[in-house]
């Protein structure tokens, strides 16, 4: 009875941008494949692509079976397979890691949109395989010595409570700090570790991007994540906690496009709504004021960053237009 319904205007937006993000990776994962040396890290990835290729698939026949246009997406004309290595060390398996990360969240808000058992049905296939791939990437990370764990601290014995308002100070330079929370602590850490993969990923598309325009707004992306990381590992060490960064240097010196000027601008698009998003999870279970402030800011940072990529987007013709309802103001005024 379910699959007799038609697309909802909500299923429709999700599956299209599903299927932008999806062929976004799986060029991505092409290219990793091809370059990598390591053949646990080309199963992971390998596993990963013949998966959300059948999940592409599967969007494409509804597309097709509801009368809609199929999305252009990125195809192999978005990957140069023959440009050398972009990135060493792992890289490959950390980024797929937060991509990974970044789909759990999209998969939930997908699937509280979807009212038809098909649609319903893909995003729970999709939720299986990222939660499995994310662990493989994981238990691989830590594994070669590339991921660090976040730090420690001494296990509760009693329960307590917050008695006080004071639990939250923290913006008066006079007034005595209360020490991090485990929270606290945890979201600083993976702000510390998805900025760090940020930045060496979009050093990488800096060297490479072929317009000019590009590369100078991938630059200040690089120091925009350089600051995120700053402030989070500040932080830590006023509370004398010290953060450990992954192993390595894992950009090479190449300067020939592994990916499409587009690719990769759409990429960091979707990465700038993930840290939006992420800093506001935080900053909602962070109890100490001068956090919540801060990562606020950051985020207002991001935000005006993810504006100004947009902007080129669109000048160059770059952002495939998402399905649109009718207007019904040029209908009704179509002969005037």
């Amino acid at each position: 009875m379910y699959l007799k319904n038609p697309l909802s205007v909500s299923e429709l937006g999700t599956l299209w941008i599903t299927y932008q993000e999806k062929t976004m990776i799986l060029r991505i994962l092409e290219f990793f494949i091809e370059k990598s040396d390591d053949q646990e890290a080309k199963n992971i990835m390998g596993m990963m692509w013949q998966e959300l290729d059948y999940y592409v698939e599967l969007i494409t026949e509804i597309f097709v079976k509801e009368g809609a246009v199929i999305p252009r997406g990125f195809t192999k004309e978005d990957v140069n397979l023959n440009a050398p290595r972009l990135f060493d060390n792992g890289f490959d398996i950390m980024f797929l890691r937060i991509l990974k990360e970044m789909s759990m969240g999209m998969y939930t808000l997908n699937m509280n949109m979807a009212y038809r058992v098909d649609v319903m049905t893909i995003y729970e296939g999709l939720t299986t395989i990222t939660l499995k791939c994310y662990k493989l990437a994981t238990i691989y990370l830590l594994k070669k010595g590339i991921l660090s764990l976040p730090p420690h601290i001494t296990m509760p014995t009693t329960t307590e409570f917050i008695e006080s308002k004071k639990y939250m100070s923290g913006l008066n330079p006079f007034t005595e700090k209360r020490p991090l929370n485990a929270i606290e602590v945890g979201f600083l850490h993976h702000g510390i570790e998805t900025n760090n993969i940020g930045m060496q990923l979009i050093t990488g598309f800096a060297q490479c991007a072929k317009n000019k325009e590009v590369r100078k707004y991938f630059e200040k992306g690089k120091d925009l994540a350089k600051k995120h990381i700053k402030v989070f590992q500040d932080l830590l060490l006023d509370n004398d906690i010290q953060f450990s960064a992954t192993s390595g240097s894992t950009v090479t010196t190449s300067t020939i496009a592994p990916f499409s000027d587009r690719l990769m601008m759409f990429c960091i698009d979707l990465l700038n709504g993930f840290s939006i998003v992420g800093n506001s999870f935080g900053t909602f279970f962070t109890l100490r004021n001068d956090l919540s402030f801060k990562t606020t800011l950051l985020a207002k940072d991001i935000f005006f960053y993810g504006q100004e990529g947009l902007e080129i987007m669109f000048k160059h013709g770059w952002y495939e237009e998402p399905p649109q309802s009718e207007d019904r103001n040029q209908l009704i005024n179509r002969n005037e």
